[in-house]
């Protein structure tokens, strides 16, 4: 598992350019159904529109696809898959609603257009890496609760905490940093807890 970078969830931002107005969607997706239903459901909402324009990356498969939907061919499609290549985002969509406002913008204006869309859409929504965790988890007794509890809290993304005879931790770290952590709750807890990765998977870290 490798970090990645993709939207922080929908954004939606408008620009107009010679009465033509241009509406850019992104949405973070995983599949190709995902993607084609986000698609589908924009062509219904903005079904008198002149055009819904689109591409997506998806990580899984090395999947790159886009549509001009009627706009001249590489004026359209390929600039918002610009805008995604260039900001290295993976995994998302972004589509490009446009009422025509009856003046041609030629070539050169449409690409320009699709790709401030696509780069307003963008920002609107804001950017996240995808960090690889490890699911860890350990138990400890009641008398090293409050001593390990606020470290944990400060070193981990906390899952789970169980109060049983025992008080058992479901916590995720960032994988590179794991073997680290595991270290630092062997030694707190006086060796008397085994903390075990059990699982791994995606955290969302906000861009600073």
């Amino acid at each position: 598992m490798t970090p990645y970078r993709t939207a922080a969830g929908y954004g939606e931002a408008e620009y107009e350019d010679k009465r033509s107005r241009f509406i850019g969607h992104i949405k973070p997706v995983t599949s190709e159904n995902e993607a084609k239903a986000f698609i589908d459901e924009m062509r219904r909402t903005y079904a008198d529109a002149t055009h819904n324009v689109f591409a997506y990356v998806l990580r899984e498969g090395n999947i790159l696809r886009w549509s001009d939907d009627g706009e001249p061919g590489g004026t359209a499609g390929m600039p918002i898959m610009d805008t995604l290549i260039r900001s290295e985002t993976e995994n998302a969509l972004i589509i490009v609603t446009r009422y025509f406002g009856g003046i041609l913008l030629g070539s050169g204006g449409l690409v320009r257009a699709y790709s401030r869309s696509a780069a307003d859409a963008l920002s609107a929504a804001g950017s996240v890496t995808m960090t690889p965790c490890a699911e860890i988890e350990f138990v400890t007794d009641y008398t090293r609760f409050g001593g390990i509890e606020g470290f944990v809290r400060k070193n981990s993304t906390v899952r789970n905490i169980e109060f049983l005879e025992n008080i058992k931790f479901n916590c995720l770290v960032e994988t590179k940093k794991a073997d680290a952590f595991i270290a630092d709750i062997i030694e707190r807890t006086d060796g008397r807890s085994a903390p075990r990765m059990i699982g791994e998977e995606y955290l969302p870290l906000a861009e600073k």
